[in-house]
């Protein structure tokens, strides 16, 4: 985005539609029975359930390095459960809606406790036999294998031996029927170091850094160590159980993608996280969770649990890294923290983080900032960055990916441009250089830098750049004339653009090609990290606005909200030259577009611009705080929940954090002023 592909002939075209544009016209009375239905409100979906995530329970002061909860909360939230109709489900009934031979009740939910406290036998365990209900137990093996005359390495932290179970114990609540015994590893429930700066992160989901080697750890030296893990864990719960372990409770919540191939080949058939949402047995070894910590109250505990799937309102801050970079390693530790401190005040739910560097603002990666295989890396720094921002700051971290716009001299295929008198070049300067994605050589480049990517960073998920287009002139390069004529289209670009039918049928074409290229690579950063990393592509305005525009940018909205967890529309008014003076009724009309597809609203973020790359002069300006936070409350009020900006620079406080702070926050009262 910094320095983006100038589209003169559609900013032309695009100003004549805005001059023939009405004025903006709010929206009409929505009846109740047009209303978004909430969440909480609407019926279930067959076979979907609910999993709440318990740890300890005492009966006084509950402490929440334990996560604990007091034994009277335990009971109320037992009977409210019962009161409304929730029906604890046992691990056999939820694979046998799995394998089609019966459903599950409506408001079904799976009771888990983590860890094998000994609270589970003597406050939890009773309860269960009372209201004859089912629950499963994931202990870790190392903890309960300790001698009783020894404490307990708590992740580091030694606890007194009798706050943890007794295999004994175990055998005797297997027998029951009730408690299902599954597995919270053997021996990696704590922090392990995981980049060169220090930071530790769940051993069972992380690369580990192996500082006297100064690498980190291999693939196969990271599956080496789980599956013994997870094999010694499973042959304990085998021995006191009688049977082996079918659910997997990962550690911290965090989850690996290699290590969720090794939990399929030892047999275990669901697997656990700690994000909230709601589960359906056609997706169980991706199971969310609902955590109860702090010890809630009733209310509390009862409004988690019919929120169900409402995300809230999104808030997202896309941050350039570039501006933490600095040659000094001491100087870029400052800056990060300065960054990580300005996140912290402003309080966002998210950041999309710069994984690649582009220090001349031209748009064409020529590095990373994550070791890899193709390309040099500027510094280690992305994964210290995303997780100081996730532990200190408390957001989600989405790695912002280039799609197509890298520089390298292996030999692949780049996107050329057809000109009616039959030759081709790249593409102008203005616009981006991108590598062919119809080249297999490219697809394997780009598939292994987001692998690369997985391997050694922490992130909640990627968006792909807008560096993803194709227009209605490209891609004329061998790769991309060879896959028209397989799809039947032929190998002269000017014979399709003759045929209007073609010529639409070649565009969707395109469209779902980087589609299903960005699918691919989201693939491979799933292969490392799990299927639970979102995913998010960024969208120009225009074919939201104007759906018959996909022929110039081979991007469609229905596709993105079909493909994505998350669309992000720049919804940047001066960057398609629209005058400061109709941005808001142009911000407005952008809501409606989007509003008018399914899950429209729901699903999409749109994205200000903080400055304005085509000012007078040539050299990027800021645009003024007050703006910026105009554009976003006219977005909020139009009917967007999900709302962001690009780019924040904490160097110079733009936009100035007293001015945005109440726009983009997901606090009501920041605490700052």
């Amino acid at each position: 985005m910094k320095n983006k592909p100038t589209f003169i002939f559609l900013l032309w075209l695009f100003s004549v539609m805005l001059a023939s544009c009405s004025t903006y016209k709010p929206a009409t009375f929505l009846p109740p029975e047009q209303r978004r239905i909430a969440p909480q409100e609407q019926a279930w979906g067959e076979n979907e359930l609910i999993v709440i995530a318990y740890h300890d329970v005492e009966d006084h002061n509950p402490s929440q390095a334990y996560l604990s909860v007091s034994t009277e909360h335990l009971r109320q939230q037992f009977s409210w459960l019962q009161e409304n109709n929730y029906v604890p489900v046992s691990v056999d009934q939820v694979l046998s809606a799995r394998d089609g031979k019966s459903t599950l009740p409506p408001q079904a939910v799976m009771l888990t406790f983590d860890d094998g406290y000994s609270s589970f036998y003597t406050r939890v365990f009773p309860l269960l036999m009372a209201y004859n209900w089912p629950a499963v137990l994931a202990p870790v093996g190392k903890w309960l294998d300790t001698p009783v005359d020894q404490d307990v390495d708590f992740g580091g932290q030694l606890t007194e031996r009798d706050r943890f179970l007794r295999w004994e114990h175990v055998q005797e609540m297997a027998q029951s029927g009730l408690v299902e015994i599954g597995a919270h590893t053997q021996d990696m429930h704590f922090g392990a170091i995981a980049n060169p700066q220090g930071n530790t992160q769940p051993v069972a989901a992380a690369h580990r850094y192996l500082q006297d080697l100064k690498r980190y750890e291999t693939d196969e030296e990271f599956q080496k160590r789980f599956r013994d893990d997870v094999r010694a864990i499973s042959a304990s719960v085998k021995k006191y159980a009688g049977v082996a372990p079918r659910v997997w409770v990962w550690p911290y919540g965090r989850a690996s993608g290699l290590g969720l191939a090794i939990l399929a080949e030892e047999g275990y058939q669901m697997a656990m996280t700690l994000t909230d949402g709601v589960a359906t047995v056609n997706d169980l070894m991706n199971m969310p969770r609902y955590l109860v910590d702090n010890d809630p109250k009733i209310d509390s505990f009862a409004g988690f649990i019919t929120a169900r799937e409402d995300v809230g309102s999104n808030r997202i801050i896309h941050v350039d890294l570039d501006y933490v970079y600095d040659a000094d390693p001491i100087q870029m530790e400052k800056n990060l923290g300065e960054l990580v401190q300005r996140i912290a005040d402003l309080r966002p739910r998210g950041v999309f983080l710069q994984a690649f560097a582009d220090p001349t603002g031209d748009g064409l990666v020529r590095s990373v900032y994550f070791p890899n295989s193709h390309l040099p890396m500027r510094a280690d720094l992305f994964n210290r960055a995303a997780w100081q921002l996730h532990s200190r700051a408390h957001v989600e971290v989405y790695a912002w990916m280039p799609v197509l716009a890298i520089e390298t001299n292996e030999p692949v295929d780049r996107v050329l441009r057809w000109h009616p008198d039959g030759s081709v070049s790249l593409p102008p300067a203005e616009s981006y250089q991108r590598l062919s994605p119809f080249d297999p050589r490219a697809r394997k480049l780009l598939g292994d830098l987001y692998e690369d990517l997985g391997r050694s960073s922490y992130f909640h998920g990627v968006i792909f750049h807008d560096d993803a287009t194709l227009n209605d002139f490209e891609d004329a390069s061998p790769s991309a004339l060879a896959a028209y004529e397989k799809a039947g289209f032929g190998r002269d670009i000017g014979a399709i653009r003759a045929d209007a039918t073609k010529m639409q049928a070649w565009t969707r074409f395109k469209s779902r090609a980087l589609t299903d290229l960005t699918l691919e690579l989201a693939q491979r950063v799933k292969k490392q990290h799990g299927p639970q990393i979102v995913t998010v592509r960024n969208m120009y305005a225009l074919p939201a606005l104007k759906p018959e525009s996909e022929e110039w940018f081979a991007q469609n909205l229905d596709d993105f909200l079909q493909a994505y967890d998350w669309t992000a529309v720049m919804a940047m008014p001066l960057m398609e030259g629209v005058a400061s003076s109709q941005a808001i009724d142009w911000l407005r009309e952008l809501v409606q577009a989007v509003a008018r597809h399914p899950e429209g609203l729901r699903r999409t973020i749109f994205e200000v611009q903080a400055v304005d790359w085509e000012a007078k002069g040539g050299a990027p300006r800021e645009i003024k705080s007050e703006q910026i936070a105009q554009w976003l409350n006219a977005l909020n009020a139009q009917g967007a929940r999900h709302v962001g900006y690009y780019p924040d620079d904490f160097v110079r406080n733009h936009p100035e954090m007293n001015v945005i702070r109440p726009e983009i926050t997901t606090n009501w009262y920041p605490i700052k002023k």
